[in-house]
């Protein structure tokens, strides 16, 4: 079994210190750095996840841009507040290479962020090329997405796109709804449990692996749900991006 993830990464920087006062110059906070974490993140995030959760006859392969972006967020240790996030070379290059020549895999998982790393065209291509295929996209949606075999997309970004998305299978797509669960085929599927949530960064990237990691097993996407959804509720009980 090979499984291909595809699309734009970044670091995730997270800078813990410690926040309790104002700066006497100007009203905001002084905050005082104590330690560093970091992850890769977006695409590479979701291919770590897969990577963690596959058993080991499943070989895992990541194509994504070479020009580092990162993100870094400055949070409070006590609180686990996040102060600022600085997003820098904000822009992926582009995938730079020949789809035509792209190897044979059983499953693809694209994971755009519409960075630049991805054209639609080139996702048209990807999910004509592949009969299974898993998406999650921050691009607006449009026809180059009709063939893909599910779509996981997050509340906000279905109802940017819901005039479009409407027209498609039912079956086709999944839609996470943070606390209140995940919706597919006009059922939701509600958690057992809703868990405190410490912090809410990578959790669609980890539900989008316990996704694909679980439906290449069995290839029953309700089971799948249920699992990324119990993946996604370990993630966000994390501090900064996890892999679980």
């Amino acid at each position: 079994m090979k499984i291909l993830v595809i699309g734009d990464s970044c670091d995730d920087i997270f800078v813990y210190g410690k926040c309790d006062r104002i700066c006497p110059e100007a009203p905001v906070p002084v905050f005082t750095p104590k330690e560093t974490k970091k992850n890769g993140g977006m695409a590479r995030n979701v291919y770590n996840n897969i990577k963690s959760l596959v058993n080991e006859n499943v070989e895992v392969f990541l194509v994504t841009n070479s020009n580092l972006m990162s993100k870094t967020r400055y949070v409070d240790y006590k609180t686990n507040q996040m102060l600022l996030r600085i997003d820098d070379n904000d822009k992926a290059d582009s995938i730079g290479v020949d789809l035509f020549n792209l190897k044979d895999y059983d499953a693809v998982v694209i994971s755009d962020y519409d960075k630049g790393f991805l054209t639609q065209e080139d996702i048209q291509f990807i999910i004509e090329a592949y009969p299974l295929t898993f998406i999650d996209t921050k691009k607006q949606i449009g026809d180059w997405i009709r063939g893909a075999s599910f779509i996981k997309i997050n509340e906000t970004e279905y109802k940017k796109n819901s005039t479009y998305l409407d027209s498609l299978l039912n079956s086709q797509l999944i839609v996470t709804l943070g606390e209140r669960g995940v919706k597919h085929d006009d059922i939701t599927y509600t958690p057992d449990e809703v868990v405190d949530a410490l912090d809410l960064s990578g959790a669609g990237d980890t539900f989008l692996a316990g996704l694909v990691t679980n439906y290449i097993d069995d290839l029953d996407i309700i089971k799948s749900i249920l699992f990324a959804q119990e993946c996604a509720g370990k993630a966000v009980t994390k501090k900064g991006v996890a892999v679980i």
